[in-house]
């Protein structure tokens, strides 16, 4: 029997290794576009939403156009981020594992670039590369793309809303005027349509589906709460849904840290994932999400762009996006390669105009859910330990020997008595939890009374200042530590529970914490002998941090009344406390940018649309980042 992809006009060699992957039969935009491409002779624009297949659609047929006898590169991919790069990259490695003298390198931003160089001078044909790194290559004059036939710019819309226009400009100049295009996105907004017009000729349009829709698999709902019941209505919903396996998006980067950093310290697998990471620390999170030892993946648009793991089962707004058109890129990250998936928005009254255009772009109607009642959270939780209960497998070889014993322990109770307990073990902390929880469901009505005046809250939980006590610790970001991993780190050596930590504030070489005031003593005694590395760590009253120590990297340190003067202001949807620069105005601290503050802090581009994810870890220099790369570190 012809294999369907061989049908296509890929090759044996190219089909056997898609074959080993486990793909058996081409999506609706693979089956569509390759047999054009294959052709070789005509610019393309496809449309289709993320999770289709676009890689294996662009990717195998450039596998047959290209001449692997020469080591010249010969095809150019331009996507927006670091996991998208090399998520592409290794799947035309994997495509092309049967292929001779097939070489394919990875050029991003928080890596070597001198073994990007290296891998470069050895021979490759396909470049699969963020903007910013390839500006930067291109600047040592260290590549020739004069035989470039082919340019597929992926993600198109996204590269155009985090600003790449000019460098993507700057990096077609340098391709020969012959070359064809293909480009790929999941939107079409008239940005993209202009790159069409401007690079391409006469090119072939393919859409899957309705232009800027959403996926059919993915089912959209949106819950209505006051704001200040945001954080306690995610943690409702996740409750509700024991085997999640999310993403949850928020809008800036000290959101997804403080949102990720209170569900760590309310017992839930979660972490961070923001453009202050460095490269090694994003891949260490996206290892763990994509091995499922993570439930809870908190990111930023920008961060999660690249995140192509299977079987996410919901997909939850935090935070609606600013420009509407990034909703359908996050749903897409569940509802992949035919399965299932949930969108869920958690909005206030006065975003339901928003939850309306929405539904405008995607073609589909959102269903307006209502927030589980604490007795159906923990009904939910009962009916899925049992069902998790009755399905384990047992190791009857090893259990066996141990079986006597359990049975005396258990000989004055009743089969009942035994089910109960066991039941309980788990179930017991969300009726605690539960007992007595309040309606969180706030009425459909724009105007109401009660959101005003909540646009400053941070969020359900508050903490009184004067109860915890702000402790410098010599451990930071240098040592590969995310606000998660020092949560851990504190707890687990100095023997106090997460509730007791209050804000973390992660600096380079070192970090301060706050703890609540009766757990000090106990803290400083369990930490006595504790190493790191081969090195001390030393945790001290803030006030008796070294003088080096004192400053914040970029002068934007998040502070209560510490160092610097004045709290940094925010907007609703987070967390208690206020937060202001060091200055009293959010555009004063740390570098020249208009939001440089913090570990980047992130900065508003041309059009004064925020992009507090672009920011990088060096106090910002205005709207090109400080390290010298064009717009973000890519």
């Amino acid at each position: 029997m012809i294999n369907p992809f061989s049908k296509l006009g890929i090759s044996d060699d190219v089909v056997n290794a898609v074959k080993e992957l486990g793909f058996e039969n081409p999506t609706p935009i693979q089956e569509q576009s390759i047999p054009v491409l294959l052709e070789g002779s005509n610019d393309f624009v496809g449309l289709a939403q993320t999770g289709t297949g676009k890689t294996a659609a662009f990717g195998l047929p450039l596998l047959e156009l290209i001449d692997f006898k020469s080591n010249k590169p010969q095809a150019l991919i331009l996507c927006p981020t670091r996991e998208l790069c090399l998520q592409i990259a290794n799947d035309i490695k994997n495509f092309s594992k049967n292929t001779p003298n097939a070489h394919v390198v990875a050029v991003y931003g928080g890596a070597n670039i001198m073994q990007q160089l290296r891998e470069i001078r050895n021979g490759v044909q396909i470049v699969v590369a963020t903007p910013g790194r390839m500006l930067d290559i291109i600047g040592r004059k260290a590549i020739d793309f004069s035989s470039v036939k082919y340019v597929v710019l992926d993600e198109a819309d996204e590269m155009l809303n985090m600003g790449f226009q000019e460098d993507i400009n700057d990096i077609l100049s340098t391709t020969p005027d012959d070359k064809k295009t293909w480009l790929f996105s999941a939107t079409m907004p008239p940005e993209v349509r202009r790159i069409a017009r401007n690079y391409m000729e006469n090119p072939v349009e393919l859409t899957m589906g309705t232009k800027n829709t959403g996926n059919v698999n993915i089912e959209h709902e949106y819950y209505i709460v006051r704001a200040r019941d945001k954080y306690a209505a995610l943690k409702r919903i996740v409750d509700f849904n024991p085997e999640i396996f999310a993403v949850v998006f928020c809008k800036t980067k000290l959101d997804t840290q403080d949102v990720a950093e209170h569900l760590i310290k309310d017992g839930y697998n979660a972490d961070s994932l923001h453009g202050d990471l460095s490269q090694q620390q994003r891949d260490k999170v996206m290892q763990r999400f994509r091995d499922r030892n993570m439930q809870l993946l908190i990111a930023t648009d920008v961060a999660a762009r690249g995140i192509d793991v299977n079987n996410v089962t919901h997909v939850i707004n935090y935070s609606l996006p600013d420009e509407i058109e990034s909703y359908t890129h996050r749903s897409g990250r569940t509802g992949r390669a035919g399965k299932t998936g949930i969108s869920i928005c958690i909005v206030n009254s006065k975003e339901i105009g928003k939850i309306r255009q929405i539904e405008r772009i995607i073609g589909k109607q959102f269903t307006k859910a209502e927030l589980p009642t604490g007795f159906d959270v923990c009904e939910k939780q009962l009916f899925a330990l049992v069902h998790k209960v009755h399905n384990v497998e047992v190791n009857n070889e090893q259990i066996d020997q141990y079986i006597p014993r359990i049975m005396d322990e258990f000989a004055e109770l009743s089969k009942e008595e035994v089910i109960k307990k066991f039941a309980s073990l788990e179930f017991n902390r969300f009726l605690d939890y539960y007992s007595k929880a309040p309606d969180l469901n706030a009425p459909d009505e724009r105007s109401e009374r009660g959101e005003r005046g909540e646009r400053g809250e941070r969020g359900s939980r508050n903490f009184d200042n004067s109860n915890y006590t702000r402790l410098f610790i010599n451990v930071g970001s240098v040592d590969d530590f995310t606000r998660g991993d020092l949560l851990g780190f504190v707890c687990n050596n100095g023997k106090i529970s997460g509730k007791a930590v209050g804000k973390i504030d992660l600096k380079g070489v070192y970090s301060f914490i706050e703890v609540e005031n009766d757990t000090v003593d106990a803290l400083f005694t369990n930490f006595k002998d504790v190493k790191f590395n081969n090195r001390e760590v030393r945790i001290e009253k803030s006030g008796d941090a070294p003088v080096g120590s004192r400053g914040g990297e970029g002068g934007g340190e998040r502070r209560r009344g510490g160092y610097g003067g004045g709290e940094r202001r925010s907007g609703g949807g987070g967390f208690g406390g206020e937060r202001r620069s060091s200055g009293g105005d959010r555009r004063s601290s740390g570098g020249s940018g208009r939001r440089d503050g913090g570990n980047g802090g992130g900065f508003r581009d041309f059009s004064g649309r925020s992009r507090d994810d672009k920011g990088g870890n060096t106090g910002g220099s205005g709207r090109r980042e400080g390290g010298g790369e064009r717009r973000r570190r890519s």
